[in-house]
């Protein structure tokens, strides 16, 4: 079984948390870094390879914990927790986490089983169930966005994959789900419009 608890360091860019790395003093032995942001919606789902690499190169690395939205290659090592769904920018717990916050994470490395759970801050310490709705009565992190680059193409898959499943379904197109929620969003449309022009009419 791997077990880590430790205190949240939020970052919402991968910019942002390798300068932490960078930054002596800014990630400690024990922290749990999250970088919120990277999924399908965010950066298009962007590879964190960089940050499990300087982690490794650090004398305490092995002592930190990653959490995120977006993914990682074959080639990450240590406590690496990506993909996590649904994403910060789909109302996801992780984008809801704060500095100072608590997590729990444990592993089962033999069934390959596993459980992220908030548990409070040090001050105040709370139940699984309460840090359920904790995090479900905050608001999202200001900090997360869509990234302004991101490319056309990007943003319409990873439109689809929201509406088709979402990271936390494996990404996978669910083409029937999608059909009819544009059917409905079109029927949605056509109603708001024949509305108007009834209420232009009078």
């Amino acid at each position: 079984m791997y077990r880590h608890t430790g205190p949240i360091k939020v970052f919402t860019s991968e910019k942002a948390a390798i300068k932490a790395l960078k930054t002596q003093g800014d990630i400690n032995k024990g922290d749990t870094m999250v970088v919120m942001g990277g999924g399908p919606q965010g950066t298009g789902m962007e590879e964190t390879y960089q940050l499990t690499s300087a982690l490794k190169q650090l004398s305490f690395g092995k002592h930190v914990a990653l959490i995120t939205d977006a993914r990682f290659s074959g080639v990450s090592t240590g406590a690496c927790f990506g993909h996590i769904g649904p994403e910060a920018l789909s109302g996801g717990p992780i984008g809801k986490l704060q500095n100072g916050d608590i997590v729990e994470l444990i592993v089962d490395t033999i069934n390959l089983e596993g459980k992220i759970n908030f548990i409070g801050t040090k001050d105040q310490p709370v139940s699984y169930e309460e840090g359920a709705e904790i995090l479900a009565s905050r608001p999202l992190h200001p900090g997360v966005g869509p990234d302004p680059d991101l490319p056309d193409d990007t943003k319409l898959w990873a439109a689809l994959e929201s509406v088709g499943g979402g990271t936390w379904k494996g990404c996978v197109y669910d083409v029937d789900k999608i059909v009819a929620t544009i059917n409905a969003g079109k029927e949605a449309l056509d109603k708001n419009k024949s509305e108007n022009l009834t209420v232009e009419s009078k």
